[in-house]
């Protein structure tokens, strides 16, 4: 075996981990705190895998080689310049091939003593997958069920604050998960680097302590959560959070007001909802966002669309919701923090 290559449960051995695929490449996915240090650009990668394909396998090595040569020259005045004698990088490509072999190869030929990780991000991707399938059930789940508006997302960043262990998945996802649940400037992750989020966040918890997580169905915005976390999470132990119908109008227009900054954006989604409410009902809530009648579109959206949507789907997925602790929240009040405390003690 190439004593120049480690496997993934030599992560921690190592001083840093750096991943030489493009900058794309890296952005979709890469290992958790990994230094993106290209030794082929977006483009290199296409004028060599074009090359690769019409002109001549050769051809294309040679020129790859090349470039990887000047890049990893260009690292080694920038990048690493800095970098101690003693240093110890782990490098990954795609699957362990000729671009990390590049690199570590130069790095030890220098004296550092850099390692090549076996499989490369391939093996790091199929690692993920396999622990998503398996480690959401060495948890306890404790599910925050409510109505939108009812503040579920500020309880649990309060109870995160009180020492509750909470798995906040809409914060993974970048999105609120529903239709409107778009983050303003902040785009979704891509399923790979949800998947890799989520999974680094659960090798987080402790399995002897409870996981608060707020009631979710299997897609949020355009993320797929895994099925082994979906089952656990139907199977929880259910909060029922109870909040007044004006307070949750309140909450709305406080965390969805910025829908109103781009009222066609806002009307366009709206319009998605034709097929399932009709055209002269969705015809009369693009009225009142016209005229700028904010409390009554939400109210209007909460009573016609989200209440009957939460008593369809949440009562067929959660089975221990009709004896689900109730809480009374009071969302936009000043003592959020002390109110998620009582559901502590409570909840236990």
């Amino acid at each position: 075996m190439n004593p120049l290559l480690v496997t993934l449960d030599r992560l921690a051995d190592f001083e840093e981990i750096v991943d030489v695929r493009t900058p794309l490449e890296y952005a979709e996915d890469h290992i958790p705190g990994a230094l993106n240090a290209p030794v082929l650009s977006n483009e290199e990668r296409v004028i060599v895998g074009t090359m690769y394909h019409r002109v001549s396998p050769f051809e294309a090595t040679r020129v790859g080689a090349a470039m990887v040569a000047h890049n990893i020259a260009r690292h080694l005045e920038t990048t690493f310049a800095d970098r101690p004698r003693e240093w110890r990088p782990l490098i990954y490509c795609w699957r362990g091939g000729k671009r990390s072999g590049s690199m570590t190869t130069w790095f030890n030929l220098i004296g550092w003593r850099a390692r090549q990780l076996d499989g490369g991000y391939k093996s790091w991707r199929r690692s993920v997958v396999d622990a998503l399938a398996t480690l959401p059930s060495a948890f306890r789940y404790n599910v925050l069920a409510g109505h939108t508006g009812s503040g579920k997302t500020r309880l649990l960043n309060a109870l995160a604050t009180a020492g509750a262990q909470t798995l906040d998945l809409e914060a993974l996802a970048a999105h609120r998960g529903s239709l409107l649940g778009t983050l303003p400037g902040e785009p979704q992750p891509s399923q790979k680097a949800f998947d890799t989020a989520l999974v680094t966040t659960l090798r987080g918890f402790d399995p002897k302590q409870p996981v608060f997580v707020e009631a979710e169905s299997r897609r949020i915005g355009a993320i797929a959560l895994p099925l082994a976390l979906t089952d656990e999470i139907h199977r929880g132990a259910c909060i029922q959070v109870d909040t007044a119908h004006d307070e949750r109008i309140r909450l709305l227009l406080e965390d969805y007001g910025h829908l109103f900054d781009d009222a066609d954006a806002f009307r366009a989604q709206l319009s998605k909802l034709t097929e399932l409410h009709g055209r002269a009902r969705i015809a009369e809530w693009h009225r009142l966002l016209d005229e700028g009648r904010r409390a009554e579109l939400f109210e209007q959206l909460i009573d016609r669309h989200y209440d009957p949507a939460y008593a369809r789907s949440t009562a067929k997925h959660f089975a221990r919701l009709p004896d689900a602790l109730r809480f009374a929240f009071r969302p936009t009040a000043d003592d959020v923090p002390e109110q998620a405390r009582r559901l502590l003690e409570r909840a236990g």
